[in-house]
Formats: structure tokens, sequence, C-alpha cells
């Protein structure tokens, strides 16, 4: 719709609120609920929020080390405009109207916003010639516990939605039939259709496939899925979690990146070309080759967190070498050439604990960097163990590695900008020092008495 019909749909439904969110640097959710005539009034100047919601982690602690916003700036308002092409309504709070947002346009020069900068490299992409077509996919863990019960616990000996390991099972979904559909049907009806939703090893786990779409729009859906999926869990006394790796004994969950290049009208794969090796195209494998080529640059927009690389661990179903092969599990990127139709690029370094914005806009733009660069694919597929295969090197083995290649980086700066770089790598730094300065049960069990 746009905007005129939004305006006559909240009257002619006498709508007086409507919600609005946008994602912070760790891809969670900011907003609130406005009054329609605040919401009508703000259309075009945005609406203030203070910028602490990029000066803050996860926990609301602020950062002491990030030069955009702080107690030097005195933390002031930045208009946050909504996009009015996300328009949509909860259907499990009363059909709210719900708007994503974000801090593009005047007077956000300097807001390291994901949402914005996924904006300007789809921009680019679009000017190129090509329509990017993406989509995410979410493994998680589902517990029957509630932030009470989490907290009381001190968040040990969990119960799980269901036992065991038992991977692709009908059974399971049966005995939790009540959640399991709701998140098919209230999803669908909140404009996130699935491809596919079924447990994954491992006790009350879930994976979903999201239909693809148009960068920013898949971008869009995976943020609001991974919110949505925990609202709807927590109707049925369920919490979600999209860690990485939340038990050392168990698989980890993926986010894995999926997507192609195509004409304008979407008539054409261009990754597709019959004749081809692995029906490959040119196109494709320059895409493939800028994506080996950043990686090492970019890993913690992939890993973003402590816990992403207690996933990056050899075995685990998640990759640790820049690798890539054609239908290989064990690599870093994975190609999937069924038909013209199908045929694409799986990033498989992501965990679900990603910013999907930020996911995103690596995959994309270190695509673009090596068809801009008409990098060459040098690298030769791995048929078999993509573990072994170190001759290209490996990713990063925890955040502070990461961050500081990254920071260090000229690539990174060139695919994403200074501010953008300078900010997040900052705020991951963060993260590592709040973890390195923690006593944890480990070292308790491992030194209290012995040492």
């Amino acid at each position: 719709m746009n905007k005129q019909q939004i305006l006559d749909y909240l009257k002619e439904h006498d709508i007086k609120h409507i919600k609005f969110a946008f994602a912070d640097i760790d891809g969670v959710l900011r907003g609130k609920v406005i009054h329609t005539q605040k919401f009508t009034d703000g259309l075009d100047i945005g609406y203030g929020f203070c910028d602490v919601v990029f000066g803050w982690d996860s926990t609301d602690a602020c950062y002491d080390n990030v030069n955009v916003t702080g107690w030097h700036t005195g933390y002031p308002d930045k208009p946050c405009r909504i996009d009015l092409s996300t328009f949509r309504t909860i259907p499990w709070q009363n059909n709210i109207p719900f708007f994503l947002g974000d801090f593009s346009g005047e007077g956000n020069e300097t807001v390291p916003c994901p949402r914005t900068l996924l904006k300007s490299i789809t921009k680019e992409c679009e000017d190129m010639g090509y329509h990017p077509e993406f989509a995410q996919e979410f493994e998680w863990f589902n517990f029957k516990e509630t932030p009470q019960s989490l907290e009381q616990k001190s968040f040990n000996n969990l119960e799980p939605l269901t036992p065991g390991m038992f991977g692709y099972s009908i059974i399971r979904p049966s005995q939790q039939s009540d959640f399991y559909f709701d998140l098919v049907n209230l999803l669908e009806q909140f404009g996130i259709p699935l491809e596919g939703l079924h447990t994954e090893t491992g006790p009350g786990v879930y994976e979903a496939a999201i239909i693809h779409d148009h960068v920013l729009a898949a971008a869009d859906k995976a943020a609001l899925f991974k919110n949505a999926v925990k609202e709807i869990a927590s109707k049925h006394g369920i919490t979600a979690t999209f860690m990485a790796k939340w038990n050392e004994n168990l698989p980890g969950c993926s986010g894995h990146v999926h997507q192609s290049l195509w004409s304008k009208d979407k008539s054409t794969n261009f990754f597709y070309e019959e004749t081809a090796e692995h029906k490959m195209s040119d196109l494709m494998k320059h895409y493939l080759a800028g994506q080996l080529y950043c990686l090492p640059h970019i890993v913690p927009m992939y890993a973003p967190t402590i816990n992403s690389y207690k996933r990056l661990v050899e075995g685990a179903w998640a990759p640790t070498t820049i690798t890539w092969g054609v239908e290989n599990r064990t690599t870093a990127f994975r190609v999937l050439n069924p038909s013209p139709k199908y045929t694409r690029l799986e990033t498989r370094i992501p965990g679900s604990d990603t910013n999907p914005y930020l996911a995103l806009s690596a995959a994309l733009a270190s695509g673009l960097y090596g068809i801009k660069h008409k990098l060459p694919l040098t690298i030769p597929p791995v048929v078999g163990n993509g573990y072994t295969e170190k001759g290209n090197g490996s990713i990063a083995g925890n955040l502070l590695d990461a961050a500081t290649t990254m920071a260090n980086s000229s690539v990174a700066k060139e695919l994403f900008g200074d501010t953008f770089t300078e900010h997040f790598c900052r705020t991951r730094i963060w993260e590592w020092r709040q973890f390195a300065k923690h006593v944890s049960d480990w070292e308790l069990k491992r030194y209290f008495e012995i040492i």
C-alpha cells in the first residue's frame, strides 16, 4: 500500500495506535507503540529516537570506546524513518499495524544503522544492473521455560521442548502441534511465509527456511522472524533461543544465507550457465571469488558474538576453512545448481545469532567486490572433507582476532565505509572485553580447590 492507502486503512479501521521497530547493531529490534497522529506527523521528518540505541550493547550497557555517540555527545535524538513498504499487522497482537524503520536520510549521516548499510549496498548492486535475490534460514532451540524460570535456574538444568536427537521428525511436531502450526500460520499472516519448517538434530530444535525475496525484504523478514518466533513461543510458555551454540555437547544453530543475482525483470538467473563447469556462470565465479577473498576481513559480520565461535569448530556442521564446494556441507561456501531457477550460493559461516542486515550486507558486498574487481576463481572446489583443506586459510577462532583483523582491513572499509567499520569493530572489541573479565563456572570448577 502507498502512503494514502495506509492512512485510509487506519482511518477506516479506527486504529489509534501503530507499532514500529528497527534493528540495532546486534540485530535486536528496538521500537515503540505510538498514536496514529504522531505516526502521521512524522512520516516525512521521522520520529526522534535517542541514539543511545547505537551506543549500548545487547544488555543496555553503554560502550566506552565508540565515537558516534556517548556521554561526550549528550546522546541526542536522531530521526528514525518508517519504511511504509514494510507495513503488516501482527496477528498475535490484535492485528496492530506494524512497520520497520531505519536511520537513513538527512541527519543520520554518522549513524551506524545496519538496515541503512544494506540499503546502500543494495543500491550499488541494482545500479550495476542486478536484482539480488536472498534468503536466510535459521535453526534454534526451544525450551519449556520462561524468562523468570531461566533466571531462577541460573540457566542450568533447562527443560527442552522435546527430548532426544530426532531430526526431521514427524512425531515431535505433532506432540507440540499448537505451537508448531502457530509458527507456520501466524508467520504466514505476518508476511513471513516459510518454505519449510522441521525438527533438527537436538532436543527441542527446529529449522525454518524463509521463502526467498529481494535482499532488503529478505533481511527484514529474517530480522522479524527471530523476534516473531520468540513472541509466538512465549504465548505457549516456551522460550526460543537463537544462540549459535548453547551447549557444548549439542549441535550449533546455523543462519545460512542463500543468494543469487538475476536480471531486473527476474526472468534470468545470472548465476546459471548450462554449458559451464558446475553450471556456474562467470558472474557467479567472480561473485564467489569475492566472498572467498573478503571472508578473512569481515568474519564478525557473520560471527558477531563470543558464542559464535563455539559453533565454528571441526565436525560440527559449520565451516572452519576458507573453502567452497558443490553440494558440500563441510565448506564455507556451498554451490547449489539443480536448475536455472534454484541455482544459488549458500554462505555457511553465519550462525542463527547473526544480525540479518549485517550478514546479508557482508555476503552481497563481498560478492559484488569480486564482480567489480573481476576476481578469478582460483581456489578449486573441495571434494570430500573441507575441514582438512587448510591451504587457503582458516576462519578466525575468536571474536577478538576477527574484530582486530576487520578493524585494520582496508577491504572492510571499502565494503562498508570507514564510519561503520570503525564503530562496528569497536562494539565487537567491547563484547570481548566484557567476556574477558568474566569468571566462568569452568574456571571455578577447574581452579577453585586444586590450584
